[in-house]
């Protein structure tokens, strides 16, 4: 995800390292931190592989800084892995959160509202993080109150993001026609 995530910021506009840094930790929040030293050997592959560019400009007080920007070939990468996303990053809520942040960046509304409909499909199906045997329990038939938190929390996010799904994928359905 964390490629990803460069490609989209990128895509916007070009940036220098610290800068791409600071935006993806704002995205990814406290629960992926963003180290440097994971950070630049990502971008040297992104480099060699062709799908971003490296630019040196004079810094205005201290060393010269460089400056990324995505190449053809990256936005055209962007692009792909929006809109064929893997299992994980449609079931895993932190990589889902990065491909959201992305999305736009599809021309097609049609591709945008298929990836929805995949996240739509798994959050449909029944869950939970507790289980009796192989039966899923609900918040109600718990009786720790912190177990039944975690399901209430996240049964009110499902139901959230599932009214949100339906709702844009019905206006992406209705502007690809």
């Amino acid at each position: 995800m964390l490629e990803l995530a460069i490609l989209g910021f990128l895509y916007d506009t070009p940036l220098h390292g610290y800068e791409l840094r600071k935006r993806i930790t704002a995205l990814a929040g406290h629960v992926r931190h963003v180290a440097e030293s994971t950070l630049y050997p990502a971008i040297k592959r992104l480099e060699k592989a062709g799908l971003l560019a490296r630019a040196t400009e004079p810094g205005a007080v201290a060393a010269p800084r460089h400056v990324l920007t995505l190449t053809d070939e990256g936005r055209q990468e962007l692009r792909r892995r929006l809109a064929e996303p893997a299992a994980r990053d449609i079931t895993d809520e932190n990589r889902w959160f990065t491909v959201l942040a992305f999305l736009r960046h599809l021309d097609d509304a049609g591709a945008q509202a298929a990836v929805l409909r995949r996240r739509l499909a798994f959050l449909e199906e029944p869950a939970s993080f507790f289980y009796e045997g192989d039966r899923p329990l609900r918040a109600e038939e718990l009786d720790d109150p912190f177990r039944r938190g975690v399901l209430t929390i996240a049964r009110a996010t499902s139901r959230a993001e599932l009214s949100w799904l339906r709702e844009t994928i019905a206006s992406l359905d209705g502007a690809s026609s």
